[in-house]
């Protein structure tokens, strides 16, 4: 069994409440479950206006499809022009660490 994690930092565009950062990240957050099937929500900086951590994981038998999501779950939020990512944090995990 491997485990997959990914830790984004965004710098959200021109937000000015906290209302209208939801707007911004809960469509990622949802974005990401349905189309990857990944466990993700919104892990840090929850009262800052412009900024937001989302953590992501995913869990497999095998490491090549491990990597691909986790390939193509960066690939989404990178895209999104309402973000600017700033950082990614990347960890794999087997059973045996």
């Amino acid at each position: 069994m491997y485990v997959g994690t990914l830790s984004f930092d965004l710098l959200l565009g021109d937000v000015r409440s906290l209302k209208e950062k939801r707007s911004v990240v809960r469509p990622i957050v949802a974005e990401l479950q349905r189309k990857f099937a990944v466990s993700v929500a919104e892990t840090g900086g929850q009262n800052l206006h412009r900024r937001a951590e989302i953590g992501l994981a995913v869990v497999s038998g095998d490491t090549g499809h491990l990597t691909d999501v986790l390939d193509r779950c960066e690939r989404l939020v990178a895209g999104r022009p309402e973000v600017e990512l700033l950082s990614v944090r990347r960890r794999l995990h087997s059973d045996e660490d």
